[in-house]
């Protein structure tokens, strides 16, 4: 049987994950929970939903990570008169070899910044679709994979924001996960003076991870064990947000299939070969929230998708943490995610 550490190679993984996140939080400083959960979905082989204010680093975090990796990225900057074709490519005719050639656009990249997604139509936002889901662009009739890995990065602008236009349903339920920058504290706001007062942060960033070693941590993450017990957890969340009277749409199965994902992600970060309850709890809310519209009456309420999460939670019955079933039985045993 080919075992975790022949895939790998020799050595610890631990140091990849390591350099990636403090690389990144050096300039996203304060914000440590932030980087780790961009890691997780990068992991996960999800894709990241940056929503906060103007000016608060939602551009700087997606790219930050992005040349924190020796990998292809490519930006778009959403804008109202961009169009599909910018994003999944273009057939154009080749006069001397008579036939159609493809011209990729710029989704073919490992890691894609869509900068203020929310500004670009909603008919050029679906654009992104089939790529988010599938990993594959299809045009006319013929089917073109993208690289791995893949993560689409996008920030928005809250829909309040003048010149915003809603993400779809859709479009939103196909990122894993959503967070929120938030504004600094008063000593990172200090120290971001002191360090970046006369010079971009991403100036001197360099690359501190190879592709090829991101590849073999999702690898891994993939083999993290999720017992019936927190597969059903998963699950009873989930579904608890389709009846619940507050919400006029529920979370999707796709989202049980990401908070499940997520959760053996945050698993091989901890270093465990198992996921825990405590795994999904912790995502839960970045998971989910985006993906809920609450009703007219719970927005009058001013009730928002956030809290209605917290209080699932809440209300759910959480699996016995010491139960022993959490951990793999014979023959069941993965690979394994030491030292991740």
């Amino acid at each position: 049987m080919t075992t975790y550490d022949d895939r790998v190679g020799p050595g610890d993984l631990t140091a990849t994950v390591e350099r990636v996140h403090r690389s990144v939080e050096g300039v996203i400083e304060g914000k440590p929970e932030v980087v780790r959960l961009a890691l997780t979905v990068l992991l996960a082989e999800g894709h990241l939903l940056i929503e906060d204010v103007p000016g608060v680093g939602k551009t700087m975090l997606a790219k930050a990570l992005a040349r924190s990796i020796d990998c292809s990225v490519r930006r778009i900057q959403f804008t109202p008169d961009l169009l599909p074709s910018d994003i999944t490519g273009v057939s154009i005719f080749d006069q001397q070899r008579r036939e159609f050639e493809f011209k990729p656009g710029a989704v073919f990249a490992q890691i894609v910044i869509g900068d203020e997604i929310n500004r670009a139509s909603p008919k050029t936002q679906s654009a992104l679709l089939e790529s988010m889901e599938e990993r594959q662009v299809t045009m006319d009739g013929q089917t073109h994979e993208l690289p791995s890995p893949f993560m689409v990065v996008a920030t928005q602008n809250p829909v309040e924001m003048e010149g915003t236009y809603p993400l779809p349903e859709a479009q939103r339920d196909r990122f894993m996960a959503r967070v929120s920058i938030g504004y600094p504290s008063a000593a990172a706001e200090l120290q971001m003076l002191d360090v970046h007062g006369g010079a971009s942060p991403l100036d001197d960033l360099q690359p501190v991870a190879h592709a090829d070693e991101i590849v073999k941590l999702i690898d891994a993450v993939r083999t993290v064990h999720v017992a019936e017990a927190v597969r059903r957890y998963a699950v009873d969340l989930v579904a608890a947000t389709r009846s619940h009277t507050e919400l006029r749409l529920g979370a999707s199965p796709r989202a049980t299939l990401h908070l499940v994902r997520a959760a053996k992600a945050a698993a091989a970060l901890a270093g465990r070969e198992f996921a825990l309850p405590d795994d999904v709890q912790s995502l839960a809310v970045a998971v989910l929230a985006h993906r809920l519209l609450p009703t007219a009456q719970a927005q009058l309420n001013r009730r928002t998708a956030e809290q209605i999460v917290l209080e699932i939670l809440h209300r759910t019955p959480v699996p016995d943490p010491s139960a022993p079933q959490w951990r793999p039985g014979r023959g069941q045993q993965p690979p394994g995610v030491r030292g991740l």
